[in-house]
């Protein structure tokens, strides 16, 4: 009797090397037309209590130019896209929204393989009635401390999102990238593994051997269900690493011995061909926004 590998932990190595953070912006009920522009490095998870509301973009923004909520649900802008809440002038629409900062921004790995937008009903995310019924009762009032627990439930709302997410790939309308690739059990172990060992020297043979999976077997799955080759995920994910790294203080150094490069100047051409800049270029000009401190 073959037993089942043990369950991996997904997406806990990934949000402490790439941590996501919550800020409650609003809670209430909101008339009219209400904008939000975010800037670069910044998404939104707003829920929808009760109402209804028509969403719109702007065009050329890669989510549908309108979307219609006529029930309690949860919008997740995974990353700075302008959206217009557009609610019936007098009954209006009942929302509690929190302000997500994506340390490493545009390039923090979630904000490069989700959709724009994505819109789920709060009974469809299992577990989630719990979560939201402290939420919603932080939110209700005023009390010690209600913005730093609403914050920090929020985060625990946005991770069971993203549970859900990595179960249910298709139905959200994820592409191929990292989470297709971690909604594969065999994969998984393989993506999990270069997540928490970044500066291994992992072959193809090893990485296959992780998933359980034959070579050929593994490469091409890798290639159909993350879009790459394994060998060009780990590259990006060692060069993301370091620029969250440059961006709190580390030296080129210290991160080419973390990240398994020979030299600093290996891991600064590895940089440089991934980004178009040198890690000090890019550190002068391409740090986002600084998320809100805690």
């Amino acid at each position: 009797m073959t037993v089942p590998p043990p369950p991996i932990d997904r997406l806990s190595g990934l949000l402490e090397r790439f941590p996501v953070r919550a800020e409650l912006s609003f809670t209430g009920t909101l008339c009219g037309v209400q904008s939000f522009t975010p800037p670069p490095g910044m998404g939104y998870l707003h829920l929808l209590r009760r109402g209804t509301l028509d969403v719109t973009h702007p065009p050329r923004q890669a989510v549908p130019l309108r979307l219609h909520l006529s029930a309690p649900a949860l919008l997740f802008y995974p990353r700075a896209i302008a959206h217009h809440f557009h609610n019936p002038p007098i009954e209006g629409a009942d929302f509690t929204c929190a302000q997500l900062w994506f340390e490493g921004g545009p390039a923090h790995p979630l904000v490069r393989t989700l959709p724009g937008a994505i819109v789920l009903s709060l009974d469809e995310v299992e577990g989630l009635g719990a979560s939201l019924e402290l939420l919603f009762a932080e939110t209700a009032r005023v009390r010690c401390g209600h913005r730093l627990l609403a914050d920090r439930l929020f985060e625990v709302v946005l991770i069971q999102t993203l549970r859900w997410l990595l179960d249910h790939p298709r139905e959200a309308g994820v592409p191929p990238g990292l989470v297709t690739g971690l909604s594969d059990p065999r994969l998984a172990r393989a993506i999990v593994a270069m997540h928490d060992a970044p500066g291994e020297p992992w072959s193809v043979e090893q990485l296959a051997v992780v998933a359980g999976m034959s070579r050929t077997g593994f490469t091409s799955q890798f290639r159909q269900l993350v879009g790459q080759t394994p060998a060009d995920y780990l590259s990006d994910w060692r060069i993301g690493l370091a620029q969250t790294g440059l961006a709190r203080g580390s030296s080129i150094k210290q991160l080419a011995s973390e990240l398994g490069y020979a030299n600093p100047s290996a891991l600064s051409r590895a940089f440089a061909a991934k980004t178009g800049h040198s890690p000090r270029e890019w550190l002068r000009g391409s740090l986002p926004p600084a998320p809100p401190a805690h």
